[in-house]
């Protein structure tokens, strides 16, 4: 697929003590057509930019971390409609939310219409601003249920769905598909038309097969096509690797909004870059305080969130995420594997913090 309206990269180094860490800027200038607010249904949104659902991810702690680096719109994670309605304990502890995270966009999965509906209704109540239906999910487990990107061979069984639904909650609702099973994109194609008759107020399309997984490449063309046909917003998701992938999916696409993924993984800070580059500013990095004050911040709300014991096993991986690309982060990572306690996780981040500083400092007296 052709890129529109870049026509050279050059790489600025930073002050020196990050000069470890070069910025990719684009130099010239993007389309001025770029969006920077939207709305879905009754729902404001301040920018573009929209976390996408990840399982196991995608938690109130990750989504504050989101948040306050300029998401317009966080999503939960995927959640069980069969569990949500048979009040499976650990399925309603991923309702929990913040006001500091609002406006909350809450994503369901399921194939039976009584129980998609019930669970909608437990999700309103709970005070979430959007109820999102996955359609996409490609996960063996959930395919098998005939949920996810299953429904997407049953355009009928879809549209009865989407209409109990929308005939039982106030709040916007929006759908996430996938191309669906063959790269055509009719099966798409096909439920962005249905979802639209159905009162639906926004479609997230992501534009890969339900085999490709996420494998492959994503075929933006597919988003335009629904933008083409859709008279609600689209937001595209997928291939979304750095700041510049959301303006040019959006000036590619026609998109209104730009979902990030597996991007914003360990990396917040893509929202705003993003956000910086919409505004027409030269993209930063974050100096190396501000990700240790995250992962710190990212440590006790997890804390906060699930208990010392259960955050604090979480943390042995995740806190590795942080740290990807950054000098001497192989012993930070082989030394949190053995944490236990908050107080282990917050000394084994302060280590790690002087010796990186200390490094930079020698380098640079040195260089």
């Amino acid at each position: 697929m052709r890129m529109h309206g870049v026509r050279r990269y050059r790489i600025l180094s930073l002050a020196p003590m990050l000069s470890q860490l070069p910025v990719l800027l684009c130099e010239s200038d993007f389309p001025k057509k770029v969006v920077d607010k939207m709305k879905i249904g009754s729902v404001a949104l301040d920018n573009i930019t929209v976390l996408a659902p990840l399982a196991g991810i995608t938690n109130l702690p990750f989504r504050l971390l989101a948040k306050e680096a300029g998401c317009a719109l966080v999503c939960s994670e995927m959640i069980s409609s069969h569990g949500l309605v048979y009040n499976s304990v650990k399925t309603h502890e991923l309702l929990r939310s913040q006001p500091a995270e609002k406006p909350l966009s809450v994503q369901i999965f399921g194939s039976d219409r009584s129980l998609m509906a019930q669970a909608a209704t437990i999700v309103e109540s709970s005070g979430a601003d959007i109820l999102d239906i996955n359609l996409g999910c490609a996960v063996k487990k959930v395919l098998k249920s005939g949920s996810g990107a299953a429904l997407m061979k049953e355009p009928r069984k879809v549209e009865k769905i989407l209409q109990a639904i929308r005939r039982t909650v106030k709040i916007p609702l929006t759908v996430k598909i996938r191309t669906g099973w063959d790269s055509s994109g009719g099966q798409a194609l096909k439920i962005a038309e249905i979802a639209q008759a159905c009162g639906v107020d926004a479609i997230t399309v992501h534009p890969r097969t339900a085999i490709q997984g996420f494998r492959g490449k994503a075929d933006w063309s597919l988003i335009a096509a629904i933008k083409n046909t859709a008279s609600i917003p689209v937001i595209g998701n997928g291939d979304i690797v750095r700041p510049e992938d959301v303006l040019k999916m959006q000036n590619q696409t026609g998109c209104d909004a730009v979902m990030i993924g597996r991007a914003a993984i360990g990396n917040p800070w893509i929202f705003s870059q993003a956000l910086e580059l919409i505004r027409n500013n030269k993209v930063s990095l974050p100096d190396p305080s501000r990700r240790f004050e995250v992962m710190i911040q990212y440590v006790k709300f997890s804390v906060t969130y699930f208990g010392e014991q259960r955050a604090i096993r979480m943390m042995r991986s995740r806190l590795g995420w942080f740290v990807k690309g950054l000098r001497y982060s192989s012993r930070f990572r082989e030394s949190i594997k053995q944490i236990s306690t908050q107080k282990d996780a917050l000394c084994r981040i302060e280590e790690y913090r002087s010796f990186f500083i200390d490094k930079i400092q020698q380098l640079n007296q040195c260089g």
